[in-house]
């Protein structure tokens, strides 16, 4: 069950008064599952270890990385896929574009998977949190 709250915030619909706000659901972080601990879960659901796991996704980041680097996308299946974007600044002419000054760090691009994409779309529950009064 993903817990909510409510929070005021500026209302940022387009027409609204200035100073008007409303209020918006923001997700109650439940805590942080590390690294290592993931890599002990999904070990307990196969035949590798913690350790092959934790060899597989430092060998994938690896190849991930080096496929961006050379302008592939990167399909990594139910988990989604990766690529980079590039943004830089105009140039009037071929010529007067200077990557070295108007390129920008470049991003990467996630999209999801279809299992991720499924559990937007059907597999969430909500539970708006109500904190305890103090009385």
């Amino acid at each position: 069950m993903l817990k909510y709250k409510l929070v005021q915030r500026k209302d940022m619909t387009k027409g609204a008064l200035e100073g008007s706000k409303l209020y918006y659901p923001q997700v109650i972080n439940q805590g942080r599952v590390s690294f290592d601990s993931l890599c002990e879960e999904v070990a307990e659901q196969s035949s590798l270890t913690s350790g092959d796991i934790k060899n597989c996704m430092d060998r994938l980041i690896n190849c991930l990385v080096r496929h961006l680097k050379e302008g592939r996308s990167v399909d990594c299946g139910d988990l989604g896929s990766f690529r980079i974007n590039i943004r830089s600044t105009g140039a009037d002419t071929p010529e007067a574009y200077d990557a070295a000054t108007m390129m920008r760090k470049p991003s990467v691009q996630y999209y999801l998977g279809k299992k991720l994409r499924d559990m937007q779309d059907t597999g969430v529950q909500y539970e708006r949190y109500t904190p305890p009064s103090n009385e």
